[in-house]
C-alpha cells in the first residue's frame, strides 16, 4: 500500500469516520465484543460489503487476540477463521511492506511467509468445508501471490470464487494484482482480466481504472502521464467511469468513494480538469485516501489537485 499521512484540513479519508457502522464495527473489535462484530456482518448484504468489513477488523491493531480466542471457543465457526486469516495477511503486509521485491530483504520476506502460512491453513479449511464461502477464496488469492504459487493457481482459485460470485469486486480487484507483471504475470493478460471483469458487470470498470493506474505506476511518473494521456487509454477511462461509479445501477455502500477518488486521480493526471471535477465534488469533503499516497503526502496532493479541477472544472 502506498503511503499515508494526515488529511489536508477539511478532508476526512478514513471510511470509518463517514460510516457509523463501521465506527461501531472497530470499536467492538478494539473492547474484544465478539457478538457485536457478528451482527455487522450480519447485515451485510453482499461480499463486497462483508470484505470491506472484514479489512476493517483486519486492521484493527492486535485483532488477534480477540479472533484466536473465538476460533478456539468455535473451531467450526467460518466468519473468525477467514477474518484471523484476513489479520495475519495484513501483518504479513506490514512486514513486507509495499515496496517492489529488489527492496524487500530477506528477513522481510520470511517474517510475510510465517504469517500467510499461518492463514493459508485456516482458509484451506474453511473452503473445503464450504466451497461457495468466497470471502475465505478472495483471501486466498493474497495468500498465494505471497506465497508465490503462480499464475495457474491464482486463476484456478479466481475460477473457484467466480463460480459462486462472478461480481465480487473487491476479489476482482485483488486477482488484477496477481496477473500484473510485478507478480509474474503481464500487461497482456492484466488488461484482458479487466476488461472480462467490465464485461461482467457495471461496477468492473472499476478494474480497467485499477489496471491504467497499474501501468502509469510501472512507467515512472513522467512516461506514466504521458501513456494516461494517450486518446485511446483517456477515452477507455471515460468508458469505465461512465460504465461503473457513473452507471446508474453502480451500488457500493462503501465502495462509492474510492471509486470517484480513484477516477478523480486519473482525470487530474490527464488534466481532463472537468471530469476531475465531476469525481471531486461527488466525494464532497470525503476522499478515499489509498491512490492519493502514490503521488507523495496523501492530503496534500489530493487537496492540490482538486483546487485545480474545482477552479478549472
Amino acid at each position: 500500500m502506498p503511503g499515508s499521512s494526515a488529511p489536508a484540513p477539511g478532508i476526512v479519508f478514513d471510511p470509518v469516520e463517514i460510516h457509523p457502522d463501521l465506527r461501531i464495527l472497530r470499536a467492538a473489535t478494539t473492547a474484544g465484543d465478539w457478538p457485536m462484530v457478528t451482527k455487522f456482518f450480519a447485515r451485510c448484504g453482499t461480499a463486497d460489503e462483508a470484505s470491506f468489513g472484514v479489512s476493517i477488523v483486519s486492521e484493527t491493531p492486535e485483532a488477534e487476540r480477540l479472533l484466536e480466542e473465538v476460533v478456539a471457543r468455535e473451531p467450526l465457526s467460518s466468519l473468525p477463521r477467514v477474518i484471523l486469516a484476513a489479520r495475519y495477511v495484513h501483518l504479513a503486509w506490514d512486514v513486507r511492506t509495499a515496496q517492489r521485491a529488489k527492496h524487500v530483504s530477506k528477513e522481510q520476506f520470511a517474517g510475510m511467509r510465517a504469517h500467510l502460512c499461518r492463514a493459508e491453513p485456516l482458509l484451506v479449511e474453511t473452503t473445503a468445508r464450504e466451497p461457495a464461502n468466497v470471502l475465505a477464496w478472495s483471501q486466498r488469492l493474497t495468500t498465494g501471490m505471497g506465497l508465490e504459487l503462480g499464475q495457474s493457481e491464482a486463476r484456478r482459485r479466481y475460477d473457484r470464487l467466480a463460480a459462486h460470485n462472478p461480481r465480487f469486486l473487491a476479489a476482482q480487484r485483488r486477482m488484477l494484482q496477481q496477473v500484473c507483471p510485478k507478480w509474474g504475470g503481464s500487461w497482456e493478460t492484466a488488461h484482458a482480466f479487466a476488461e472480462e471483469c467490465r464485461r461482467g458487470h457495471p461496477a468492473g470498470g472499476l478494474v480497467v481504472a485499477d489496471v491504467h493506474l497499474e501501468h502509469w505506476l510501472d512507467l515512472g511518473r513522467a512516461h506514466g502521464d504521458a501513456y494516461l494521456r494517450r486518446p485511446d487509454v483517456h477515452q477507455d477511462l471515460v468508458a469505465a467511469a461512465q460504465g461503473s461509479v457513473l452507471h446508474p445501477e453502480f451500488r457500493s455502500r462503501y465502495g462509492w468513494l474510492d471509486a470517484h477518488s480513484t477516477f478523480a486521480l486519473m482525470f487530474s493526471l490527464i488534466g481532463d480538469w472537468p471530469r476531475a471535477a465531476a469525481h471531486f465534488r461527488a466525494m464532497g469533503g470525503a476522499a478515499g485516501e489509498s491512490r492519493w499516497g502514490y503521488l507523495g503526502d496523501a492530503g496534500t496532493q489530493f487537496h492540490h489537485y482538486r483546487a485545480i479541477a474545482l477552479a478549472r472544472g
